[in-house]
């Protein structure tokens, strides 16, 4: 039979968990309540690079060594997008006439 995959929090140790957890806390909130409530700046300033470091897990950062055939190159993609690939060319046309312009401009 296969093994079904319960979430940590679930087993008899993750309850345990949180018994230990939810306890303190408890008592944190009912007997320090305005010690709490005087970090509690602090705490969601903290809470900015902790979310920054945890929740950034899926951006898709896979080191896989086979190569999917659904991420084209930027190359073929751009031959694919005739719309994108003409706004590039012309874009690039612009650039080198206002680096030729500004080049004239320093001669003179």
């Amino acid at each position: 039979m296969g093994k079904s995959n319960k979430s940590f929090w679930m087993t008899p140790q993750g309850l345990v968990a949180l018994l230990f957890i939810s306890f303190p806390t408890y008592l944190l909130f009912i007997e320090h309540r305005e010690h709490i409530f005087q970090f509690l700046p602090y705490l969601i300033l903290l809470l900015c690079p902790l979310m920054h470091i945890f929740m950034h897990g899926g951006h898709g950062h896979h080191h896989s060594t086979d190569h999917d055939s659904s991420h084209d190159s930027f190359k073929e993609e751009t031959n694919k997008n005739e719309a994108y690939r003409d706004g590039y060319i012309e874009g690039l046309k612009a650039g080198r006439e206002e680096r030729t312009d500004k080049e004239k401009d320093n001669a003179r």
